[in-house]
């Protein structure tokens, strides 16, 4: 099962805490801060007690979450069913963001390729390991990722950079890791830096534009499994060259209903195979990667015990072309499941 690790920023669009923006959220200290000293009291007047420091968070937020795909894929693999849990953080603090999201993810469908995603080694095919058998449990990946972002305003203490719609321009880092029991033994590690670009879009809605500089690195236990190339890679690490990379959120309250849309962009630049391509190493060619997903989420504390923002239902679709940044045409023949079209739903409480 070929599959490379999984693209980054998947489980922030289910996050049902609404985005806030650092700005408009340390809006108050800052204006306490540039107020003038206060003029002493006279002796013998009461004094007032010491104003109390800010926090250091402004928002804390936790989230565990729930979600289902019916026809999720595996590139490499075929097609399956997946459990996910969630847990996210999101926090604002002076000068900036941070996110943090990790997901279980268990494959329901443990046929053999190309009809399933089983765990090794019923993935690696031959006469053990028949199309279609079930011989072992569906696989099993734990991922995880970070994002944090600091503030151009904050930064520079200044509101030069909310112009018009535009709120805030953002430092933004992050880091991703995996890890899975295929043969594949997917262990992705990337990292990104770039900046955000915020905005504030009518009805108290926000679109964040984000370009980065990529790197992944990642592991190949196919081509330490099978050492059969003319020029094989024994090890199995796999060192990407650097790209590009681009993600778009987009948050939208309809009205005062408890109703909200969120949609989701992200692509991926070509990468470069890692290790020697096809067919003279075991590299699979990658090509640019293109996903989106919209979501339609019910805030059912909103709707039914006025609590917003507590917990809620959602539902939407998911397409993925190119996953993982693998080209389905391949020097050695079609890589097959590696567009994703997918509904799904779940929900997600915060605490």
């Amino acid at each position: 099962m070929k599959a490379i690790a999984k693209l980054t920023f998947l489980a922030a669009v289910m996050a049902i805490t609404a985005t806030v923006s650092a700005r408009a959220q340390v809006a108050d200290r800052l204006v306490d801060e540039q107020r003038p000293p206060a003029v002493e009291p006279a002796p013998g007047l009461p004094t007032k007690a010491p104003k109390a420091p800010p926090p250091l968070f402004i928002v804390n937020d936790n989230i565990i979450g729930y979600y289902y795909l019916p026809t999720a894929t595996n590139p490499g693999a075929g097609q399956t069913p997946k459990n996910v849990l969630v847990f996210n953080h999101f926090d604002v603090w002076s000068y900036g963001t941070n996110f943090l999201s990790v997901e279980w993810l268990k494959a329901t469908n443990n046929k053999n390729p190309p009809f399933g995603t089983p765990a090794s080694p019923c993935d690696q095919g031959g006469p053990q390991y028949p199309p279609g058998a079930q011989q072992c449990p569906g696989y099993t990946e734990i991922y995880g990722f970070v994002r944090s972002t600091f503030g151009w305003n904050q930064i520079f203490s200044t509101k030069a950079y909310a112009v018009g719609p535009l709120t805030n321009i953002e430092f933004a880092v992050g880091a991703d890791l995996n890890t899975d029991n295929t043969t594949l033994g997917s262990a992705k590690k990337s990292i990104q830096g770039g900046l955000q670009f915020d905005f504030e879009t009518p009805y108290k809605g926000f679109l964040n534009i984000g370009a980065y500089a990529y790197k992944e690195w990642q592991h190949d236990g196919f081509a330490s499994t099978f050492p059969f190339q003319p020029i094989p890679n024994p090890s199995g690490n796999v060192d990407f060259n650097p790209t590009w990379a681009v993600e778009v959120n987009y948050g939208q309250p309809l009205g005062s209903s408890p109703f909200k849309y969120k949609a989701l962009v992200v692509l991926h630049g070509p990468k470069g195979c890692g290790e020697t391509c096809q067919p003279l190493g075991p590299g699979l060619i990658r090509t640019t990667e293109y996903l989106t997903q919209q979501l339609l989420v019910f805030d059912v504390g909103q709707a039914f015990w006025n609590q917003p923002q507590r917990f809620a239902i959602f539902g939407g679709y998911r397409w993925w072309k190119n996953k993982f940044g693998i080209d389905p045409n391949q020097p050695n023949g079609p890589f097959i499941a590696t567009t994703e079209s997918t509904w799904l739903m779940g929900a997600a409480a915060k605490f």
